[in-house]
């Protein structure tokens, strides 16, 4: 597996990094696994399940620049991205693998699930839900998109973000529900180096991954290119 840390990235950039990538991923025969890992400036996204009417926005702040709403080619509904918040985006060949897009997404989380229980959080998944919980709300949504059998977009781990933005979005009615952070989770801080050290070995060993190499950055990065959903 090849983990790239991005740093902090305009989703824009990231998404066009995942399109480019994933031709090269569908075209190998080793059955390579790409990570990215990055933070993304405020902004919210509307997945196929989602409805602007989720967004409890004032229109001016988005006339006004100030947060930008975009629909994504994804699963699921709305979700807020913002600096804090660790988005995981595994590009993983899954015919390869002889992976089904469920079993993809039990892997993903238990990846993340192992993750938090190493830095000491005790977190589970819900039934027929995607995402992984804890005691104070949701702390990982799921977002999942798979082209030509290769997965991109993938899920966002509330670290330490700021939580003010995550009330633009309507939460479901229970309190458990509401989204939160591993920050509130811990009642102490967490470094983002720490989540993202732990969770590239613990993805690894979910997708069978015998080893893995860390990059800075990606050179496809540096080529530019046009945007994409």
């Amino acid at each position: 597996m090849e983990a790239h840390l991005l740093g902090r990235i305009e989703l824009s950039r990231c998404l066009a990094l995942q399109q480019r990538l994933i031709g090269r991923i569908a075209a190998r025969v080793d059955g390579q696994i790409c990570l990215l890992l990055c933070e993304h400036p405020a902004i919210i996204t509307i997945g196929r399940g989602g409805s602007p009417s989720e967004v409890q926005l004032d229109c001016r702040l988005i006339r006004s620049g100030q947060l930008e709403v975009r629909w994504v080619k994804r699963g699921g509904g709305c979700l807020v991205h913002a600096p804090g918040q660790l988005a995981v985006y595994p590009i993983v060949p899954l015919r390869w693998h002889n992976l089904s897009v469920g079993q993809y997404v039990d892997r993903l989380q238990a990846g993340i699930l192992n993750t938090l229980e190493a830095l000491g959080v005790q977190a589970h998944t819900r039934p027929g839900r995607h995402g992984v919980w804890g005691r104070t709300g949701q702390l990982a949504a799921f977002g999942i998109a798979v082209r030509d059998w290769v997965t991109y977009h993938g899920a966002f781990i509330n670290v330490a973000p700021s939580m003010g933005l995550f009330r633009l979005v309507e939460a479901d009615t229970q309190p458990t529900a509401r989204m939160s952070c591993l920050v509130a989770e811990r009642q102490k801080p967490v470094k983002m180096t720490s989540v993202r050290a732990e969770l590239v070995g613990r993805l690894a060993d979910a997708f069978g991954c015998d080893r893995y190499h860390l990059h800075t950055g990606h050179p496809l990065l540096r080529q530019g290119g046009p945007s994409r959903r």
